[in-house]
């Protein structure tokens, strides 16, 4: 509904759309001021913003939390294979310190789909992570380091990395 009031703002119709390009996307100031869903089923998970940029965060209600998987498990699979071949380390706050993020939870989910006990969470221990990585890479191991920025800056503060089988 509100989409649909935004567009008429617009005086966009369905029918003027013959590309992508033409799609009106919604202002990322309507997550933090709407009620934005897809449908009318019930919300299942809402993810939040981190609110560095303000203390109103942004709201992703998500209504089928299995097509929310599938679509980033797909796109996973699609650009870099079976999760399973990999180690997954993450640089972002564990799972508990921050219920709502969408990256944890993918982050999370990966972890567990990759299967393979060297995958966890680091966000205070950037030495125990620096080692890992550097014996993982040697080891031949596939990783996927996934992380912020800041903190991205702050493990190669720590350590110049010469990583061959990496990917950050």
């Amino acid at each position: 509904a509100v989409y649909r009031s935004f567009c008429d703002l617009l005086y966009v119709h369905p029918s003027d759309v013959r590309k992508i390009e033409d799609i009106p996307f919604l202002p990322i100031q309507f997550f933090k001021s709407h009620e934005i869903v897809s449908n009318r089923n019930a919300i299942q998970e809402t993810f939040t913003s981190s609110g560095t940029t303000g203390s109103i965060t942004s709201k992703h209600h998500v209504t089928d939390i299995a097509i929310y998987e599938k679509s980033y498990r797909k796109g996973f699979d699609y650009f870099y294979g079976n999760i399973e071949n990999y180690v997954v380390l993450a640089l972002l706050p564990n799972y508990l310190e921050r219920k709502g993020s969408s990256l944890v939870y993918m982050t999370n989910d990966l972890i567990q789909r990759s299967k393979q006990p060297e995958s966890g969470f680091y966000l205070h221990d950037l030495k125990e992570l620096s080692e890992k990585l550097i014996k993982l890479d040697a080891a031949g191991k596939k990783v996927l380091l996934i992380g912020v920025s800041f903190a991205l800056l702050d493990l190669i503060e720590l350590n110049q990395f010469q990583l061959k089988n990496t990917i950050i």
